[in-house]
């Protein structure tokens, strides 16, 4: 199966280096470039993407904007959406994410970075840097005010409680940043269990994805924000 990239960036430059990367893949290809968010949905929808490269500062209709709208779309929930940041640490990444981001890689990645997180994106595991996403949120939200969190969202909090213990256990080592098969020897369970907790636990709470259950565990105060 090839891997269809859309890639939304205002610099062409950057486009075409991107283009010229994934195209040298086999099992890829780049079905179109955009160069702000509005074209980006649009042709994420005509060329039938599979993941959008985005850039988050564009003209017009930005990355944030594009990928809240891309994520809003019923008919594009199999689209994941992969932030490209010059500055990993930025809070529009963390609202990416809440927007509905599968994760975020720096432009200033090595090439097989960048060709892993499409694939891994591809293959719908999508948090693509545990522990640099999980410190991003931590950081950003350690900065909001403790009494808000978990207020956003009524129906997630009630939703939040119908998880069972385990699957709560499970999103709290998600959001730690942690892999099915570290999850799986922590709670000394088979992976398989620990995947069959963390869909269970999506489809639940409504998250696309790990990133989702990440910004969902701390944005309920199921797990809070460490200070450094």
């Amino acid at each position: 199966m090839t891997i269809r990239v859309l890639l939304a960036d205002d610099q062409a430059l950057l486009r075409s280096a991107f283009r010229v990367l994934v195209d040298s893949e086999a099992d890829m290809e780049v079905v179109g470039e955009a160069s702000d968010g509005a074209e980006a949905v649009r042709l994420t929808k005509e060329r039938h993407a599979d993941v959008v490269l985005m850039d988050i500062r564009m003209p017009g209709t930005d990355g944030l904007a594009a990928t809240r709208m891309i994520s809003a779309d019923p008919d594009l929930s199999d689209v994941r959406v992969v932030i490209l940041t010059t500055f990993e640490v930025d809070d529009y990444v963390v609202r990416s994410l809440r927007a509905g981001a599968s994760g975020f890689l720096g432009k200033g990645s090595e090439p097989e970075e960048l060709l892993a997180a499409i694939r891994i994106a591809a293959g719908g595991q999508a948090l693509l840097s545990p522990a640099a996403t999980t410190g991003l949120i931590s950081r950003f939200l350690a900065q909001q005010d403790p009494d808000d969190l978990g207020h956003r969202d009524p129906a997630r909090g009630e939703r939040l409680a119908s998880l069972t213990g385990r699957e709560r256990e499970v999103l709290v080592q998600v959001a730690g940043g942690h892999s099915n098969d570290e999850i799986a020897e922590r709670l000394e369970v088979s992976p398989l269990t620990v995947k069959t907790h963390v869909n269970r636990a999506m489809a639940k709470l409504g998250a696309r994805d790990r990133a989702q259950l990440v910004v969902i565990a701390y944005e309920s105060g199921l797990v809070r924000p460490r200070v450094e």
